[in-house]
């Protein structure tokens, strides 16, 4: 066996580990964050060779600028009665989620996950698909719900696992789901949502539907194998099908490097795919609008599928589990570059004289009371820790289309063994 080589005269080998930029107690200066100026990129035909724009995966598209002014080829030009809608919807999602945050602290629910900053991700996506598309969302899109008119004294019910409760307490808090609003079960495995949506499209096209999918997880999933495959399948197939990575820096307590965002934008992943990538500015409604109203169109004409990257920031912790301020600065959330998505908005129809200040306080005041009334609703089914709001056979139901012998015999006999002891579950 030959002499293995000499190499002393090579560097040793090393690893490049990510670090953040910023750690608490930092002075933050985003000063490095490319922000282009609004209206600057260009818009492609919907029925355009993804080869043709790849420079939309490297800058960010934008449509309203500093003055509040809607500008360039991407504005959807959104009549004022829409945009107020939009706003409400996004200030409505915000009054859900303070006051079920602060639920959690009371300690009425055991978890809570807020959306705050990332509202625009949701609402103004839902509103530009079709009311009958399909959407697969991770666990920060309860503004699609709330935008689709989805009950907000269910949301509720799901959160305090109480016997309102239609998921029966087999979810955790925030998991929402319902077919009737073309929301798919929310999952805490991560991009499980990801060839789940591309499934359905594949299936709606097989079919001859007109029907799309959407679906979105945060940046930290693209590196998890179920992403690839679904783009891979999405790709080779040509699925109907818009996949949103949500990009807000921070998957829990990683930042946005161990994901790769030192190398590449998320949108770049759709090239080496061969298919549509935009990179677009998260904060900006009129520009998710935009971007998923052009993707939507894409899907519906056979385009195939588009990837969106939605770069924002997430203003508050992971969830109510997470302390942000023991991984990262305190300064980072005010000092973000690209605003918050509710305040764009409103400065945008105060722009154009569709609305002011004092409507817009107004407005908070009615949707926190109309939050506040519809918890006290919720709150008369009983709430998380109270005992149990549902019977025991539950656990065994909607499972299986038929129920197999051995859950059946399962069940009578922890019912025989329940009415021997005399305790009989909660009625329904």
């Amino acid at each position: 066996m030959p002499a293995a080589p000499q190499r002393s005269n090579l560097p040793k080998l090393s690893l490049h580990v990510p670090e953040p930029k910023f750690r608490p107690g930092d002075e933050v200066d985003f000063s490095d964050v490319d922000v282009p100026a609004a209206g600057s990129a260009s818009r492609p035909d919907s029925a355009a060779d993804p080869a043709e724009f790849h420079e939309l995966a490297y800058t960010l598209v934008r449509v309203l600028g500093d003055d509040g002014q809607a500008v360039g080829p991407w504005d959807p030009r959104l009549d004022p009665d829409t945009l107020r809608i939009m706003l409400r919807n996004m200030a409505l999602t915000r009054a859900f989620d303070e006051r079920m945050f602060r639920a959690q602290r009371q300690g009425k629910t055991s978890f809570y996950m807020k959306s705050t900053g990332e509202e625009a991700v949701a609402v103004a996506a839902a509103m530009a698909l079709a009311q009958d598309d399909m959407c697969f969302p991770s666990y920060r899109q309860q503004g699609i719900l709330i935008t689709r008119g989805y009950p907000l004294i269910e949301m509720m019910n799901q959160i305090y696992s109480n016997k309102g409760d239609k998921l029966q307490g087999k979810q955790l808090p925030i998991m929402y789901s319902d077919r009737e609003k073309g929301f798919f079960s929310i999952s805490g495995n991560l991009a499980t949502q990801y060839p789940q949506a591309v499934g359905w499209a594949m299936a709606s096209a097989a079919k001859g539907d007109s029907r799309i999918a959407a679906t979105w997880c945060g940046e930290g999933s693209t590196a998890e194998g179920d992403f690839h495959s679904a783009c891979t399948f999405a790709a080779v197939y040509r699925a109907p099908v818009i996949l949103n990575v949500v990009n807000n820096q921070w998957a829990i307590s990683s930042f946005s490097g161990f994901a790769g965002a030192e190398a590449t934008t998320f949108a770049a992943r759709a090239i080496g795919y061969g298919i549509a990538g935009l990179r677009i500015d998260g904060n900006d409604p009129l520009a998710v609008y935009a971007a998923t109203q052009w993707a939507a169109e894409r899907a519906r004409t056979n385009q195939g599928p588009t990837l969106i990257e939605h770069f924002t920031y997430r203003a508050e912790g992971h969830s109510t589990s997470d302390d942000p301020s023991a991984y990262r600065s305190a300064q980072e959330a005010t000092a973000w570059p690209l605003g918050d998505p509710v305040k764009r908005l409103k400065e945008h129809l105060i722009a154009l004289g569709e609305w002011d200040e004092e409507r817009h306080t107004a407005q908070d005041l009615e949707l926190a009371e109309m939050v506040r009334k519809t918890q006290k609703e919720a709150e008369k089914n009983g709430i998380l820790g109270h005992g149990m709001h549902q019977k025991f056979e539950t656990m065994f139901e909607g499972v299986y289309e038929e129920m197999p012998w051995h859950l059946k015999e399962q069940m009578q006999q922890m019912l025989d063994e329940e009415a021997a002891a005399g305790r009989p579950g909660p009625k329904r």
